[in-house]
């Protein structure tokens, strides 16, 4: 029976094959590595040093790269952030080569099902909104349901901080973060729409 377990599982694994491909994303120093097979669940993930990727095996392999300074994993993709003394056409194939030999060997993304973006351990997924009044959930769910999408599309991640004197702070992860066109999108895309539909907001910043 273990025998044909084994025989079973490396059967699955062979008639799978992951592909990745690799996006351009608004940020020139980041590069989105799109995978046809589920990397994580549930929040996505950024690691921007070896000491805090302990937790996600994948994410300290692609760290050990000289040129990487930030690993943004989200649920079928990966975005990278390099340092400026490399060229993206010099280490694309490389990057691409090892995160689908990575993923097709079955490694581990994670060494749990839910991790923070610290690499630290939960056993549940936090509700976003505990302890959240009515304002900021209104700001939340806009944030959710229109700029979200295009966020994440473009290899990054937002996510709400706080509301307070008329300033929503937001979190920007992934291809966003360090992003020379992000305060554009801050200020003509998402301040602009809560704005809009939430009267008592003034301004949008980014922590």
């Amino acid at each position: 029976m273990y025998l044909c377990k084994n025989l079973l599982s490396e059967m699955e694994t062979a008639a799978i094959p992951v592909v990745i491909y690799a996006e351009g994303t608004p940020n020139p120093s980041a590069m989105k590595f799109v995978a046809n097979t589920l990397l994580i669940k549930g929040e996505a993930l950024e690691f921007t040093s070896l000491a805090n990727a302990g937790k996600s095996p994948l994410a300290l392999e692609l760290l050990k790269f000289p040129f990487i300074s930030s690993v943004f994993i989200a649920s079928n993709y990966v975005t990278l952030t390099k340092t400026d003394h490399v060229d993206w056409e010099d280490v694309m194939n490389e990057l691409r080569e090892f995160i689908g030999g990575y993923l097709q060997a079955r490694k581990p993304v994670l060494v749990d099902r839910v991790a923070t973006a610290k690499g630290e351990i939960t056993d549940s997924t936090p509700d976003p909104s505990e302890g959240y009044d009515e304002l900021e959930k209104k700001i939340v769910s806009l944030l959710d349901e229109y700029i979200r999408p295009a966020v994440e599309q473009d290899g990054g991640a937002i996510s709400f901080k706080s509301f307070h004197n008329g300033v929503v702070t937001v979190k920007l992860k992934g291809s966003c973060s360090g992003c020379p066109s992000a305060s554009f999108t801050l200020k003509a895309g998402i301040e602009a729409l809560l704005k809009r539909m939430v009267p008592e907001v003034n301004t949008v910043v980014a922590e």
